[in-house]
């Protein structure tokens, strides 16, 4: 073979790895863009639990102090209960870690009423909500042993969660005339929570 048809035949190589890339480029880009494609998507989905809340007004000060009692001796406290919670639910009140000494909670007499009216201040304007009365008319103790948790609790009333809902109590305690003398010097303690539960 002359030299000249080598060079022809080596020019011919060089050009024809180009030509070949560019003839293999148009076949991939060709089946690149081959198929149809179509999506359809859902947009980000979320979740938020709701609550039950209650608050009250007593700014964390007991409702009753009371000492130096005797036969007769009464007094009343209001204290307002707010729902917030955005779940109905059922809210219950009971009594907690009781205690006495002397018998005097035995003596003692509490009522406990539901209704609208009145702050923790101020009873004014109380007025009792139902036809059944009170919620509760006993002694201090029996109210911390009878009504000790959630599960035995007193109903008291269902917020619907749709908005926020207040209820009014109102506390009054008397030691009846009739109070024995062996509670002289005796004392008695009881809390109160309402607690709410999703229904």
């Amino acid at each position: 073979m002359s030299i000249a048809a080598t060079r022809a035949a080596r020019i011919a190589a060089f050009v024809g790895v180009p030509l070949a890339l560019v003839a293999s480029g148009v076949i991939v880009s060709t089946a690149s863009y081959s198929a149809f494609s179509a999506t359809t998507s859902n947009p980000t989905n979320n979740w938020t639990a709701g609550n039950v809340a209650l608050s009250d007004d007593d700014a964390n000060t007991a409702m009753f102090n009371a000492t130096a009692l005797k036969p007769g001796s009464t007094g009343a406290k209001c204290i307002v209960v707010t729902s917030t919670g955005s779940l109905p639910s059922a809210v219950k009140l009971y009594g907690t870690t009781p205690s006495t000494t002397n018998g005097l909670a035995s003596s003692l007499n509490l009522t406990v009423e539901q209704g609208t009216g009145g702050t923790f201040a101020d009873c004014t304007g109380f007025v009792a909500q139902g036809t059944g009365g009170s919620l509760y008319s006993g002694t201090v103790a029996n109210f911390g042993t009878t009504y000790s948790s959630y599960g035995n609790g007193i109903p008291t009333w269902s917020p619907t969660g749709t908005a926020s809902e207040s209820k009014v109590f109102r506390f009054t305690y008397t030691l009846p005339a009739n109070a024995p003398s062996t509670v002289q010097g005796g004392t008695a303690a009881l809390g109160f929570t309402w607690e709410a539960q999703n229904s």
